[in-house]
């Protein structure tokens, strides 16, 4: 479900659309309920059966991992919203890379969930990896948005809010790779968040 709201979301980036915002906002409750849920079962897997080393992990992880799912929800809404303000202006247009840093974010999203499911710490790895592509074209991004309000103030109001999509975009990227730690962590026990990527390439 996730997936699917930020696929939509980064859509509209290409084409903003105020009905899809709400639309998205409107399935991101269905999220939330299911993130409460789980970290409620959670508790109580843990309360009553007291599970240790690997079945303790797994708990663990779950419960994070549901927790960055609805965070990168939350972002998919905060996109489309950020979108929708660019609708009927010809003014501003998208830089190219936008859209590249989205697809890498989405993939990374991706390739995070994969790595759970399959428990393929390979995968995990190569996730974290990839942040820094995501976050190299986010500098990028800032740069141009930059100079686009230095060049024009009158268009100030508008790029703000392509600034802060590309910004919800990038954050989409930083939670896979936290998941993609988490999935570490579950498998092998090892905890890699805040490490350098040289470290994860290390590791790998």
């Amino acid at each position: 479900m996730v997936e699917e709201l930020i696929h939509a979301a980064v859509n509209t980036l290409a084409k903003p659309d105020h009905r899809m915002a709400r639309e998205l906002a409107e399935r991101d409750r269905d999220i939330d309920n299911y993130d409460v849920t789980i970290e409620e079962e959670c508790l109580k897997i843990l309360a009553l059966h007291q599970p240790v080393a690997t079945d303790l992990r797994r708990i663990a992880a779950v419960m994070k991992i549901s927790g960055e799912l609805e965070r990168v929800a939350d972002l998919a809404v905060h996109i489309a919203e950020r979108s929708s303000y660019l609708e009927g202006t010809t003014a501003i247009s998208i830089p190219p890379k936008v859209h590249t840093m989205a697809e890498n974010a989405v993939t990374m999203l991706h390739e995070s969930i994969d790595a759970y499911v399959n428990l393929d710490t390979a995968m995990a790895r190569k996730v974290c990896r990839q942040d820094d592509i995501v976050d190299e074209l986010n500098r990028e991004i800032i740069q141009t948005i930059t100079e686009m309000m230095s060049k024009s103030p009158d268009l100030i109001e508008t790029a703000l809010h392509l600034f802060s999509a590309s910004r919800h975009v990038e954050r989409v990227a930083d939670h896979a790779t936290n998941i993609a730690e988490d999935v570490v962590y579950l498998v092998e026990g090892e905890i890699v968040r805040h490490r350098g990527r040289s470290d994860h390439k290390v590791a790998s």
